[in-house]
């Protein structure tokens, strides 16, 4: 039971909620509570023992523990065994606990990562796979520093689907990628601060004979009639959306669909598929120096006229909110030296 609260603070005070916790539930240890998530997710002590790095027997004792809380505190115990070999039965009132537990536990992390990154101990990026590059050059001119400071460097891969989920949430600081937009048109929205260095169109890579898909150029509306390798979605999906609309898919001739451009590659040129595939032209040009694809390029002939933008995205004015040699701040500018070297530079 509860300790009787002190005559001088009145029951509807937040403070009289933390001087009435039970001893028991006070007893209760985060440790304990990831014990059991774990156990939830993996079915055993066994099992959850391994991913903890623990003995079995330590795992089984903090189940024990929380089972005489939980029944003592609400009349039913969390977990329960249905024999050797078989999978833990969670009762009603232990999945509310997982559940419960996880909640604190990530919006815990979630804390500790804000601090960190208002400090400056902690920095996580993200990047697409084919904007690695630019930010690999950028950390050559930050990393000394950043090893001096201890600075924890966190790289996210990112895909573009994904982009402006991953950067409203906080869950990255900055963002390498690109994005489709209109011909001339911002690179994003006025809720993010853009460091901008190359535009282009996409490109055809194809392993058809000329006869079929003569170069050395075709236009976007003749895609409609020609055989291809599409992804399920990302920045090639999306520049198919702007072109034919939402069910491209079904106004146009898919030879195969892809998760990863690599596989698709992998399919022209072993001609299991036999069509083309948009692509960047720095990969286009890239590839076609093995001779065994070619590349058409693509002319704007339909509306909208869209274009690639690569670049940096962070959230707007929090480079403001921080000093000058803040991890964020020093990174956005090693990147602005090298968009002005090897790209064409462009802030808003």
């Amino acid at each position: 039971m509860s300790a009787p609260l002190p005559e001088l603070v009145p029951p509807d005070e937040p403070l009289a909620l933390l001087l009435s916790c039970p001893p028991a539930l006070l007893d209760t240890s985060l440790d304990q509570l990831r014990t059991l998530a774990v156990v939830r997710r993996t079915g055993s002590a066994l099992q959850a023992a391994r991913l903890l790095g623990r003995e079995q027997s330590s795992v089984q004792k903090q189940l024990d523990s929380l089972n005489r809380t939980y029944q003592a505190l609400c009349g039913e115990v969390l977990v329960s065994k249905r024999g050797r070999g078989k999978d833990f039965v969670f009762t009603p009132t232990g999945e509310t606990l997982v559940e419960r537990a996880q909640e604190v536990l990530a919006e815990l992390m979630d804390d500790v990562h804000a601090r960190r990154r208002r400090i400056g101990t902690t920095l996580t990026v993200g990047t697409t796979e084919f904007t690695l590059w630019i930010l690999s050059r950028a950390w050559e001119r930050v990393a000394p520093e950043f090893t001096r400071r201890g600075v924890e460097f966190r790289l996210v891969h990112v895909r573009t689907k994904d982009f402006w989920p991953r950067l409203d949430e906080g869950r990255v600081d900055l963002l390498c990628g690109s994005v489709v937009t209109p011909v001339g048109a911002p690179a994003a929205h006025d809720a993010y601060d853009v460091l901008e260095w190359r535009r282009g169109s996409p490109v055809l890579l194809t392993n058809l004979p000329p006869e079929d898909l003569p170069g050395p150029s075709a236009p976007v509306s003749a895609l409609a009639k020609l055989p291809l390798v599409v992804p399920g979605s990302g920045l090639i999906a999306d520049f198919l959306t702007r072109w034919f609309g939402p069910a491209f898919r079904e106004r146009l001739t898919i030879a195969a669909e892809i998760e990863d451009v690599q596989y698709g590659l992998a399919l022209l040129r072993s001609r299991l598929a036999r069509g083309c595939m948009i692509v960047t032209r720095t990969l286009a040009r890239r590839v076609a120096e093995g001779g065994s694809l070619r590349v058409v390029d693509l002319v704007h002939d339909v509306e909208p006229k869209v274009e690639m933008v690569s670049a940096v995205f962070t959230r707007k004015g929090e480079r403001e909110r921080y000093a000058p040699d803040h991890p964020l701040n020093l990174l956005w500018e090693a990147l602005r030296e090298e968009t002005a070297e090897t790209g064409h530079p462009s802030v808003r």
